[in-house]
């Protein structure tokens, strides 16, 4: 039992980052890491969740205007967080992220549980994301006049319940347009899809077909990836600066009263929501085997990135609430409805063109995340061997990058994952409060320790940012605890199943000892 709690120590895992065959190539730079984290961080939430955050509805209450102070309690909880991750990542510059910080203070059993909980983050929240990509793309091609089928840009659940919903309500003499453009399009969509052997061909085409070249790119290299990403960044931000003055001709002080029209818990409720706007900083720590200076560039990666962000969140939320009344704002695609219903119709295009282009960052940047973790976890042992190959001509972990483009292209493919996309917020927050944690445990355990970075005011800032991440995760639906605590308990078998037996750590500790 002992040994499932048994840490790894950080020479160790240096060590074991330099050994032959498994070192990777050190080529980024501070400018890079922040562009791969303002990649990450600012996608598809900003495009999507601020509208659904503001309005409300389904589980959660409107935050209305004050989605600027949502903003400002995430951006402080995910700030505490930082400042933790950034101390691990300039103390143990080793790819791996969480799974390696938890690997060396809170013990082998707890490395594992986090390395699978970040699966919710980077491998599903990237199934969530590819799919946002493919309706932004068709959008943006509608705009140009191509259209494409819309039984090649949805998944056959989708399709198939809202045909259900349009056929109950035709039944009963009601009119479908009532159910909303989304449902009615949805089965249209199933309505027209080719048949082969009686059964409708609907699949989601973009979303498989971005993510495999995403992959491709990643695969080439990690300097190839980190130019693609801040281009896109750079895109990114311009579209967004474009929403800010354009839009700002068109807001309306009136829109911001009441300010907090459902007080506190509005706030909160929406926090965390948009907490899925803010996943990502963390994606930098990824790449910490692939920095030039990751004692001094790592935290200005993650704290910049972070900083930069939330600035840039907070001016888009101000003029969006002052644009349109916030009730209005519960659409998909809020930043385009706000042009639309203003008259502003050229815009949306260009904000599609700007989603677009802030998905495929945040796919790239994911897609590079991932594998990384599986790579390090392999490298302990506790996944097969083959998932710790390095590419011998490009020095990226391409196996595990391969396999990673490939399960998450397939999903975003045939399923629907919007009952899945609150697992990758509670999934990142549970990150976020054992990396937190284990700040507190490290200093007392290896106070002696060289810190290049160190977190301020311990222990205050790690307990801080560990009740703000336990008060957001509190405000998340109880279905979606229960599925976060079923993916754990599946995670916990396959360790013990695998993990156990074929654990680094344990055939050393056995060695010493004489144990099996």
């Amino acid at each position: 039992m002992r040994h499932l709690f048994a840490t790894k120590s950080l020479d160790q895992i240096a060590r074991d980052s330099e050994s032959a065959g498994h070192a990777l190539k050190r080529t980024l730079g501070p400018v890079q890491l922040t562009a791969l984290g303002i990649g990450a961080i600012m996608g598809a939430g900003i495009f999507s969740t601020i509208g659904s955050a503001a309005a409300g509805g389904g589980t959660h209450t409107g935050a209305g205007p004050a989605i600027i102070a949502s903003f400002v309690l995430t951006a402080v909880a995910c700030g505490f967080a930082a400042l933790c991750y950034a101390e691990f990542a300039a103390m143990v510059p080793i790819s791996g992220s969480a799974y390696t910080y938890a690997y060396a203070t809170l013990g082998e059993l707890v490395a594992w549980i986090i390395g699978w909980d970040l699966i919710l983050e980077y491998a599903v929240g990237n199934v969530a994301v590819a799919i946002s990509w493919s309706g932004y793309f068709r959008e943006l091609l509608a705009g140009f006049g191509v259209y494409i089928p819309g039984w090649l840009c949805i998944d056959y659940h989708t399709a198939a319940r809202a045909a259900e919903q349009v056929a109950a309500l035709q039944a009963q003499g009601g009119d479908a347009a009532g159910l909303g453009i989304v449902v009615t399009r949805s089965a249209a969509a199933f309505a027209a899809a080719p048949h082969l052997f009686g059964i409708p061909i609907v699949f989601n085409l973009p979303a498989f077909v971005i993510v495999m070249a995403i992959t491709w790119v990643l695969v080439v290299g990690i300097r190839e990836s980190a130019w693609v990403t801040s281009v896109l960044t750079v895109m990114n931000v311009a579209i967004l600066v474009f929403f800010c003055v354009v839009g700002a001709f068109y807001v309306r002080p009136a829109n911001w009263v009441p300010f907090a029209p459902n007080g506190f818990a509005g706030i909160s409720s929406a926090a965390a929501i948009i907490f899925f706007a803010y996943i990502g900083f963390d994606a930098v720590s990824t790449a910490a085997e692939e920095t030039r200076n990751p004692q001094r560039d790592m935290p200005i990666g993650m704290i910049a990135s972070l900083v930069i962000c939330t600035v840039i969140y907070i001016a888009v939320a101000m003029v969006l609430t002052g644009m349109l009344p916030w009730r209005q704002l519960g659409t998909a695609e809020p930043l385009a409805t706000a042009f639309s219903a203003n008259g502003i119709t050229w815009a949306s295009g260009i904000i599609a063109f700007g989603a677009v282009c802030a998905t495929s960052g945040v796919l790239l940047v994911f897609q590079l995340g991932q594998p990384r973790i599986f790579f390090s976890m392999a490298r302990d042992g506790l996944l097969p061997k083959w998932a710790a190959r390095v590419h011998p001509e490009y020095r990226t972990p391409h196996v595990t990058t391969i396999l990673t483009g490939v399960l998450v292209a397939v999903f975003a493919t045939f399923l629907n994952i919007n009952e899945v996309v609150e697992l990758t917020n509670i999934g990142t927050l549970f990150a976020f409060v054992l990396v937190s944690a284990g700040i507190l445990i490290l200093r007392r355990t290896d106070p002696s320790r060289v810190r290049p970075f160190r977190t301020p005011f311990v222990p205050w800032v790690p307990l801080i940012a560990i009740a703000m991440c336990l008060y957001l995760m509190f405000h998340l639906p109880l279905l979606t605890w229960i599925r976060f605590f079923v993916w754990l308990a599946a995670g916990a078998a396959i360790y013990l199943a695998y993990g156990v037996r074929h654990s680094v750590l344990r055939s050393r500790a056995g060695s010493r000892t004489g144990l099996p």
